[in-house]
Order: C-alpha cells, then sequence, then structure tokens
C-alpha cells in the first residue's frame, strides 16, 4: 500500500510529532528540572527506606548542561540538612544519597556520638534523632577534619551502616546533582522532603 502526501501529514501531525515534543520534554525535565531515583539501601533510614522512590530537584543548585562544562544558575547552595544526591567520588556512575554536612573550609568532629560543625554541636532537628558513630580514616572519634576546597561532606542518618565520607573522605562540588525533595512511591510513603525531616 501507497503512502498518499496527505497519509504522511495525518501521521506527522498525529503520531509523531506529538510523540517527539513528548519525548524531548521529558528530557529537558529530567535534564535541567527533576530526577527519580530508587533508594536501594538502609543507609539512610528512617529517614529514606529501601525501595523508596524520589524525585530529586536539580535546578536549585545549578542543573549542569550535559556534554559540556557549563553549569545554569543556582537558586541556593547546599545546607547543612539537605538530603542530596551526588555521584559517588569512588565508584564511577554510581549515584548516592546522603545527608550534606558541611562545605569547604567547615570542620567536623564526632564525639560521643554527637555532630559538631565549625565546633559548634549540632543538636537541632533531625540532628538529635541520631547517633554518629565515630569511624573511618575521615570520621575518628574526636578528630578534627576540615573540608576541602571545592568539596564538601556528607553522612548517612543510619550511621551504623552507612559508606559516606567518614570513609571515602570529601565530595568533589561537581559531583553535585540535586536535592531530594519528594518521596512519590510507595503511595503510604507520599509526602515532601523538608530539612528538618
Amino acid at each position: 500500500m501507497k503512502l498518499t502526501n496527505k497519509t504522511w501529514i495525518y501521521l506527522w501531525e498525529e503520531w509523531a510529532k506529538p510523540i517527539l515534543v513528548a519525548v524531548l520534554l521529558a528530557l529537558l525535565i529530567r535534564t535541567f528540572i527533576a530526577q527519580p531515583f530508587k533508594i536501594p539501601s538502609s543507609s539512610m533510614y528512617p529517614t529514606l527506606k529501601i525501595g523508596d522512590r524520589i524525585f530529586v530537584n536539580k535546578f536549585i543548585y545549578g542543573a549542569k548542561v550535559p556534554f559540556t562544562g557549563i553549569k545554569l544558575p543556582k537558586l541556593r547552595d547546599p545546607k547543612l540538612g539537605d538530603i542530596v544526591v551526588f555521584l559517588s567520588p569512588i565508584e564511577k556512575k554510581k549515584y548516592l544519597v546522603k545527608r550534606y554536612i558541611a562545605g569547604e573550609g567547615d570542620t567536623i568532629r564526632i564525639t560521643d556520638g554527637e555532630l559538631f560543625i565549625n565546633g559548634k554541636a549540632i543538636q537541632g532537628s533531625p540532628f538529635n534523632k541520631f547517633f554518629y558513630y565515630g569511624r573511618g580514616e575521615f570520621g575518628v572519634e574526636n578528630k578534627v577534619i576540615t573540608v576541602p576546597e571545592g568539596s564538601f561532606y556528607a553522612l548517612g542518618d543510619n550511621s551504623a551502616n552507612s559508606l559516606d565520607s567518614r570513609y571515602w573522605g570529601f565530595v568533589p562540588d561537581k559531583n553535585l546533582v540535586g536535592r531530594a525533595f519528594l518521596i512519590h512511591w510507595p503511595i503510604k510513603r507520599i509526602h515532601l522532603i523538608t530539612e528538618d525531616y
């Protein structure tokens, strides 16, 4: 069966064009606005549970333009308590979800389960819910650690079962993907993720 020009126009207008527009919109949203991730481990328990599906806000810290070194303007810098997604500093192409603790120039110390940033105990919510174990090369009990330039320090909420900055050190700022803002699955767990959550 030979397709006429009228048929080709119909197929383009009614099928191909809408599908192409939908695909392009989905790619733009995923690249610059929000991206879904699934929680694979218990390192952020009880805040995030295994199997939780989250959306990550990519434009808040400045989304990256693919295949370039260009970064779009950010709304704000990461701050203490943000739950962030970033590329692992030790495993290429692996995404991690942890809590942002400190940026360049800040000092961190873990003493008796308490977290100290720049010499001050962090006692407010959600940090008063967690016990931090002094472990690993970059998390030795009572040792003051300084975050180097262009990096940040991240910890899991489930300190007893989290491979985080205490073990592998600092995360380059360029590895930051965005901030988790919503658990969208399972249905009974749907809610916004706030700093004190």
